[in-house]
């Protein structure tokens, strides 16, 4: 009887988990994110001071992305989604909605230019994060990671991960209304 009640446990116990995964698989929110909610949703945007990329000599502040809609992207030249989301970015930009601020992390100033030279540059500014201070102060996780600050300077959206055509349209586009609507200045 002890011979055939070990194997029954063992399948009961296998039974057991085997319901847990498909109950959680089944009740996970299937609203196309990969990440984690970002406690910064609905919170101010952090403030940082960074050097410009493509304008040697001077700094950007992150003061700036009040006033208007920004999407504030995360990347560097040693990340392969980084330039598998390139393309999306690209046709963002040309789309004409939103400016993009990219903020170059840990990379070399030499490698972020000859990438943006290579593959065109999607951003209205560029600004080096050599240290990740300011990625850790955004709560990046790793690259490619993208914001949506709206007027008020409030982070209202976040992607972890390369940007998709499906996370544009869905969850970031909503936010911007109308076309026009959401033109600013970085």
């Amino acid at each position: 009887m002890k011979r055939f009640m070990m194997p029954v446990t063992v399948l009961a116990l296998f039974v057991a988990i085997l319901v847990v995964l498909v109950v959680g698989i089944n009740n996970a929110p299937r609203d196309g994110r990969k990440d984690i909610v970002s406690p910064l949703l609905g919170k101010p945007a952090p403030d940082f001071t960074l050097p410009k990329l493509l304008e040697p000599g001077t700094q950007f502040d992150g003061g700036t992305l009040r006033g208007g809609w920004h999407l504030v992207n995360v990347w560097g030249t040693w990340c392969g989604e980084c330039r598998a989301e390139h393309a999306m970015l690209l046709q963002i930009k040309g789309e004409g909605r939103v400016p993009i601020v990219g903020i170059d992390w840990k990379d070399e100033d030499a490698s972020a230019m000859s990438w943006l030279a290579q593959l065109g540059n999607p951003y209205q500014t560029v600004v080096t994060d050599h240290d990740g201070r300011a990625a850790i102060d955004w709560g990046v996780y790793g690259a490619p990671e993208s914001f949506l600050v709206d007027p008020q300077g409030i982070v209202v959206e976040k992607q972890i991960g390369a940007m998709t055509p499906e996370a544009w349209q869905s969850r970031f586009l909503p936010h911007l209304g109308a076309p026009g609507a959401a033109k600013a200045g970085a």
